[in-house]
């Protein structure tokens, strides 16, 4: 019996022993790559709205707790309002001996001075040499030399379940570490449609954005830059910056000034299993083709609303959301093959890449003359009005009440305008009637509408 005991204690060592032994271990990591991470603390002078309220008196009847708070926040003794400067905390790390630190573009955004903390505890002012909001990668330069520099690596290699370690200052906690694995790559977040984001489980809070993300190699993969949470702490998800898209950013910052990024001139979506049925395909994948923006490079080479790119200048196109990075990255002016699935058939187009500008926001509708259907929709065609402020000058019918049926099931909504039914163009309520005529029940269709200024691809089935 004793014997059993002992050598059932054995194997619980030996097995705990080889568990311990498979976990990472990141302390040579931390020692050799945590010099050149920072703290980096900003500055913004109180704005003119805050200023305005210098020497006024507060507002007379309030509680004298709220009298209290307006105080303390204002930093003002008596009754008049003093402006505060606001003061916010963030992470960087060094990529050049010579002072080049990376961090967030809303780290610095606004800022009228920048301090770089050191690990050594020497605070520089950093000056800001470029920004750019899109990607939320911005570039300092510190007046020093023989720093301690992180070693650079490519996200690309990165694997799905490979571990990953955080270093920042969350919460003003300097040198803080975290760890944890790469849950997926190549998210697109709203906002974020330039960056395919790495997602991780690393303990990611405020404080830590700007700092840098290490694979067990010791190299910098990632650019910490939001996490996912309803309560404004940690809760399991953290999005990374690819380190090949932050250092795409920094070589146009240093070498002109600013960030340029290819663009094709579509609005697109995702295909889903009721719309690639639609559309005779196999199974869901690619980026459709909501909407060809008037005179852009896609129109000019010939793409088309309905289209499905599958496959731009040799990459993959499995999701919407991977199309505009890869666009964003290709050098404007470059000649490159798209290939799309149109029809049911597959399609190589050449396009030459445009310069992609500021976004233009559409107006929404209202409403004119009236016309019934068989999805249980009432549609209205446009006033002249209407048709310019959505930029549609010929075609769509906008719709005025939904009611129960295949349009109400399908996610068509008050507002919504019906711009196309599968390949047909709908020009108003008469040709829209028509085409609804000769549509097949019990099968999927597509149906384009534009929603808020945005074009979106919907399925319905008529029962």
């Amino acid at each position: 019996m004793l014997r059993n005991i002992v050598w059932l204690f054995f194997t619980l060592v030996v097995s705990s022993t080889a568990v311990y032994a498979q976990l990472p271990d990141f302390t040579v990591m931390v020692k050799e790559q945590g010099d050149a991470v920072v703290n980096i603390s900003t500055t913004q002078k109180a704005s003119e709205i805050t200023q305005k309220f210098e020497g006024q008196q507060l507002p007379e009847g309030l509680p004298p707790e709220m009298e209290e708070l307006f105080r303390h926040f204002f930093k003002q003794p008596g009754r008049g309002f003093q402006p505060k400067d606001v003061r916010s905390l963030g992470s960087g790390f060094i990529i050049s001996k010579n002072g080049y630190v990376l961090t967030n573009h809303h780290v610095v955004k606004d800022a009228d001075e920048i301090i770089v903390k050191l690990k050594d505890r020497r605070q520089l002012v950093a000056k800001l040499i470029g920004s750019d909001e899109r990607t939320d990668v911005a570039l300092l330069k510190i007046d020093a030399d023989d720093l301690p520099v992180v070693k650079q690596g490519s996200s690309e290699k990165l694997l799905v379940g490979e571990w990953v370690l955080a270093i920042g200052s969350p919460f003003g906690f300097e040198q803080s570490v975290t760890a944890g694995i790469v849950s997926a790559k190549g998210r697109s977040l709203p906002g974020g449609n330039y960056v395919p984001f790495i997602q991780t489980d690393v303990a990611i809070n405020p404080g830590n954005s700007g700092g840098p993300l290490f694979n067990m190699k010791g190299e910098v993969v990632g650019v910490n830059s939001q996490i996912y949470s309803r309560s404004g702490g940690y809760m399991g998800l953290s999005f990374a910056i690819p380190m090949d898209v932050a250092m795409n950013v920094v070589k146009q910052i240093k070498t002109k000034g600013s960030v340029s990024r290819g663009w094709l001139g579509v609005q697109i979506q995702d295909v889903t299993r009721e719309l690639a049925e639609s559309f005779n395909m196999d199974k869901p994948y690619g980026a459709l083709v909501a909407k060809v923006i008037s005179a852009s490079p896609a129109e000019k080479a010939g793409l088309k609303i309905g289209d499905v790119i599958v496959e731009f200048n040799g990459h993959k196109i499995n999701s919407s959301g991977e199309l505009p990075p890869i666009v964003g990255i290709t050098n404007v002016g470059e000649k490159i093959k798209v290939k799309v699935i149109r029809e049911g058939r597959s399609k190589t187009i050449k396009v030459v890449v445009g310069l992609l500008a500021e976004d233009v926001s559409l107006a929404a509708v209202d409403s004119a003359k009236k016309s019934f259907n068989r999805l249980g929709i009432v549609v209205i065609n446009l006033t002249t009005e209407q048709r310019k402020q959505l930029d549609l000058p010929k075609n769509g019918v906008l719709v005025q009440s939904v009611n129960k049926g295949s349009a109400l099931d399908a996610g068509i909504q008050k507002g919504d305008v019906i711009l196309r039914i599968q390949n047909n163009i709908v020009r108003d309520t008469s040709n829209f009637d028509k085409i609804l005529k000769k549509l097949p029940a019990d099968q999927s269709i597509a149906v384009l509408i534009q929603r808020r200024g945005s074009p979106v691809f919907l399925a319905l089935k008529i029962k």
